[in-house]
Parts: C-alpha cells; structure tokens; sequence
C-alpha cells in the first residue's frame, strides 16, 4: 500500500478516536447535538489535514525523523487545532469549543505516539534479523555524527554491522545509554573490554578531526586487533560544515594522516566569478587540469574548453562530464599541442576563451633531466605561446599553474617552470590579468609518489625511497584545484600566489603509514628500502623564494610574492637564450647546453649536490630537522 496513503488512514483513525474521547469527556452531543458534533468533526479534520499538507508533514521519513520534525508536527496540529476551533466557535457557537481543543490535542497525542510506535517497530525489526551473522562494532563519539551511524544502521536491513557499543571522552555520556546503545568513557579499560567483546570493527565518527587526532585514535584502538573505519564525508566535501551532510563509512586514506587540518575553502565568491565565461584548460586530461574542469563545470561556465594533446585522457574527463551534466555543460574537447603556435591561434580565434588555466606542462622530475630538450620546448616555449595568443584574442585572465619546484630550483622541470613564471609576470602593462599559482606535491596525481608505494605494497614491497630524510608537502588535488581558481578570481596583474601547503611531510612517515593502513607492519611485512637521490632531485622543497616579501590574500591559505617582474624585453632576451641552446641541442639526447642556457637564464638555478650539502650541514648545526 502507498506510504502515505496508509498514513492518511492512520491519521484519520487517531482522529476519529481522538474525537470520539473528547466528545465523550466533555458531554457534547447534549450541548450541541449529532449534527453540530459531526459538523464540528468535519472541521476540524479539515483544517488539520490542509495544516500538514501545507506544512509538507507527510513528505517527512518517520524513521528517520529528528526531534525537530515532531515539534514542528505538534506546532502544525497546534496551529490546524486553533483554526478549526475558531471557525466551530463561528459556525455552530461556544458548545464546540471545548470538544475541538481537546479533540485537537488528543489527535497530536495519537499522531506523534502512532510514529514514535513505528520508529521503535522499524529500529527492533531489523535491530534483530539476522543479528548473529551481523558484524559487531564500537562508535567512538557518542555526539550527533555517531547516533546518526548508529540510526543507520539500526534502520537499515541491508547493514551488514550492528552498532554494540559507543565509545567517548565525555564523562557525563558515560554509564548512559543512546538509542539503546550503551555509551562507555574512553580509557585503558574500555580498550580491555574491547578485546574481551565479539567487536570485530570500529567506526570512528568524530566531526572536523584533524591528522594528528586521527592518526591517535587509530593508534589507540589498533591495539584491540580491530579494523578501524571512519564514518565521514567523500573527500571532495570535506570542507562542508554542516554536521547533518552525507557521510559514509570508508577506511583511512593517506590524506588522514598529513598531519594537518582539511582546508577550509570558500568558493561561493569564485563560482560567481566563473559563471557564465567561456574557459580554457590546457593540459585539461592531466590530474590538476582533469580536476580543474570538474570543478569549473560546478560554475556554470558558458562554454568549457578542455585542450590536450594526450586524447586518452582528454576523452576520459570529457566522458566523466558528459555523465555528469549532459546538456547542460557545453563542453569542447580539442587535441593540440601548445607548441604549436597555428593551432592555438586557430582554437583561440575560434573560442575567444575569456579565462584560461594553463596546465600543460611536462612535470615528472628525472625524465625532464635526461629528455631536457623537451621541457624548454614544452614547458617555457608552450607557455609563452599559450600566453602570446591568449593576449592578442583578448582573452582577460589567464593563470599558470606552477610548482614549489620553480623556488631555487635544481633539476630543468624546476628551472622551467621559474622561467615560465617570468614569461607571466613581465606582461604587467597587458590588458589581460596574468598570474601565477605556486603550489606542491598533489596527493594521486600521475607519477606522484603515493601511486608508485601503493603498488609495491601489493606487490609485497619493498618500498623504494630515493632518500630517508626527503621531505615534501602535500595537498589533495580537490583542494589544489579550488585554491588555484581561488587565486585565478583574485589576479590582477603579474601576481605570484603561493598556497599556503601547511606542514611538510617526512616521505619516509608517509611510507610508513601506507603500510600500516595496508593492514602490514613496516620492516617485518614490508621493507622500505633507500635507493639514493635521483638526478636533479633535492632533499626539500621550498614553496617561497628566500628573502622576498609576500602578503595574504583574503583566503588565509593563499599568499602573494611580491617577486620583482623583468621586463618583456628582459624575457625575451632570455628566451632567445634558450631558442639558441636548443638550435645548439639538436641530435642530442641530454644536452649540456641547455643546462647551461638553463643556469643563464634562471640564475637561482643550482646543482642539487650544492643545495642538498647546505641542507646536511644545517642539519648538524641544529638549524633544521
């Protein structure tokens, strides 16, 4: 039967009753008759139904209703009640007003006591099928994010767990018992009692945690022999405030355990700055660019443009969107190579993109030292070609995506891409606003570091670190991607924003904890295993260039450098430098040339060895860690 027809009938036979109570208490068919009794029913039921329908009652879950749902039933039916009491006292006189008010509050009395009957009939029914072949497991938090688990699964008669206990540090919780569930304290003997019980998982649903109590609790409840899950939100809507979102249960990532709070992001502000524009990225199949377009589509942007000249990829983010919003997305996918200055004027002239993200670039680290040639071709000439063409069609902000690897750089990827900074910030007299975003390592982006030790743990390790001591820092690609569009609605003219990357992470911590969460023991089960620094690699990144002012934005996590531009003329001088070396390179496989032209033209640009010798000794003098 229709769930809320059976509401209807229900409802109805509470009134019924209730009025029929009412009209016995108070004696009204002697006062007023049969007639005037059956009128003065009619009424009221009447009122009380058009108070809930327009109150929009009966569209409520009762299962899963909240405190505040039944009060504002009981202040519809307050509100029907009055109504209804006020048109009987008008149509048939004061006999009826008695009769009404207490039929109305007895009708709320049913109402609310026929629901609270099915919650507990729903919650015991499935609390209890199939209950022994449920997996048994403690909540740790016993506040609203925990009984909302708990409600779940109770309610749910698919949930393979069945919530046993709660765990929290709140004294005055302790002892208590939440929807039947007994709530104990946090402490050493809770934790042996855990050991004692048939608890074979544990649920931690603690709202805004950050790594470090994370990485605690995990560590306190590992000892139990218990799997460790986290009831929380998907990553992309870790910044959402509100408490009642939706959550899942999941295990640990990698990205709970960096030691640092989740950025708060606010991009109502940046969404409204995007709606409506035709927008370019470049590099649109790459992990940042991917991710960039999924979240420039969330903007309604006019027009989206995703220029690539890897296809698989570029197909594979266009098919992701096309699922996602179909018509309602104008979406372009051209292949091209920013090399190739004709076919970006052709795409420019013929999209007149009035954003652009530059994300093209080649980016992983020992290749561009081998292959050197190819990261000034496509890194420093393909930007400058990029931000040529954008300028001449009119295209008004245009934004560079760098890396930390620009700050000081020792290996050609970095020194490309400082280049490719000044290329952006000599151009302060265009009326296009250039700038560029600085920021580190991405968490899952191709060729980074946690796809590389995720496989060698399933394929039984070893792990392989170039360097114990290498440290890095880390953001997860959603939060990269909202914080360089953050910064691309602020540009102006020729900024230099650095995102705000918060703690670095020591690699060989990170590897650490990846085996862990694997469920293994580091150096029984799996072996981390130091291989030597790769060519051009440093021990640490710097995401600010020494001794140059910088300022915050109005996000906190974002910062302006104030580096001093070159001007266009300086620009080009250098890059002439660097059309000459590769003239010079041709026919060669690693060109010393160009890392020659590269030291010229990048003075900041160092050999690893210098930088990673002052780093040892600063180390022993106690200066850093």
């Amino acid at each position: 039967m229709n769930r809320k027809l059976l509401l209807g009938l229900v409802d109805t036979a509470a009134f019924l009753g209730a009025f029929l109570v009412a009209v016995l208490t108070v004696g009204t068919v002697g006062a007023i008759g049969w007639i005037d009794c059956l009128l003065c029913a009619g009424i009221l039921y009447v009122t009380l139904l058009v108070a809930r329908l327009l109150m929009r009652i009966y569209l409520n879950v009762w299962r899963y209703a909240s405190v505040e749902v039944f009060i504002k039933m009981i202040a519809t039916d307050a509100a029907g009640t009055l109504i209804g009491a006020v048109i009987c006292l008008i149509v048939i006189g004061w006999g009826s007003l008695a009769t009404t008010l207490f039929a109305g509050c007895l009708t709320a009395m049913a109402t609310v006591l026929s629901r609270l009957f099915y919650r507990y009939h729903r919650v015991h029914k499935y609390k209890n099928i199939d209950k022994d072949k449920k997996i048994n497991v403690a909540i740790v938090g016993a506040g609203a994010v925990g009984v909302q688990l708990a409600m779940e699964l109770l309610n749910s008669k698919t949930s393979h767990y069945y919530p046993f206990v709660f765990i929290d540090k709140d004294p005055i919780k302790a002892g208590k018992r939440i929807a039947g569930i007994r709530v104990l304290l946090e402490n050493e003997e809770t934790l042996n009692y855990l050991k004692q019980q048939p608890i074979q998982e544990i649920f931690i649903a603690i709202p805004k945690m950050t790594g470090e109590e994370l990485n605690r609790l995990r560590d306190y409840y590992a000892a139990t022999g218990c799997k460790i899950k986290i009831y929380d939100r998907p990553i992309s809507h870790l910044n959402d405030d509100r408490e009642d979102g939706h959550r899942m249960i999941r295990d640990f990532r990698i990205e709970d355990l960096l030691f640092r709070h989740s950025l708060e992001i606010n991009s109502r502000e940046t969404r409204s700055f995007y709606e409506n524009k035709v927008i370019m990225v470049t590099g649109g199949g790459g992990s940042i660019g991917s991710e960039l377009c999924r979240q420039l589509a969330k903007c309604h942007p006019k027009r989206l443009i995703i220029l690539d000249i890897y296809e698989n990829n570029a197909y594979d983010i266009q098919q992701e969107l096309i699922r996602e919003y179909g018509e309602q997305l104008d979406l372009r996918v051209e292949i091209a190579s920013v090399r190739d200055r004709a076919r970006l004027a052709c795409l420019f002239d013929y999209y007149r993109p009035e954003v652009v993200f530059h994300a093209a670039a080649h980016k992983h680290v020992p290749l561009m030292e081998h292959s050197n040639c190819e990261a000034i071709k496509n890194n420093v000439m393909g930007t400058y070609n990029v931000a040529d063409i954008a300028e001449q069609y009119g295209t008004e902000r245009f934004i560079l995506i760098s890396t930390d690897k620009a700050v000081n750089p020792t290996n050609i990827m970095g020194a490309s891409k400082r280049m490719c900074e000044m290329v952006i910030q000599c151009r302060t007299d265009s009326k296009t606003s250039f700038a560029a975003v600085r920021f580190g390592n991405v968490l899952g982006s191709n060729g980074s570091v946690i796809p590389l030790f995720r496989r060698q743990i399933e394929q039984g390790g070893p792990i392989t670190l170039t360097d114990k001591r290498i440290i890095r820092y880390f953001m997860t690609i959603p939060e990269a991607s909202q914080l360089v569009m953050q910064a691309g609605a602020m540009a102006k003219r020729g900024e230099l924003f650095v995102l705000d990357m918060g703690r670095p992470v020591k690699i060989l911590d990170l590897a650490e904890n990846m085996i862990r969460l694997s469920g293994y023991t580091p150096y029984k089960d799996i072996d981390i295993v130091e291989i030597g620094l790769r060519p051009g690699e440093k021990l640490y990144e710097e995401l600010l260039i020494a001794n140059e002012r910088m300022s915050r934005t109005e996000n906190k996590m974002i910062f302006i450098e104030y580096d001093t531009p070159l001007s266009r003329e300086a620009v080009e001088e250098k890059l002439a430098i660097l059309r000459n070396a590769l003239e010079t390179a041709k026919g060669e496989l690693e060109s010393e040339a160009i890392r020659k032209a590269m030291k010229e033209v990048v003075p900041s640009f160092r050999d690893p060895e210098e930088i990673n010798s002052q780093k040892k000794e600063l180390q022993k003098q106690g200066c850093v860690k």
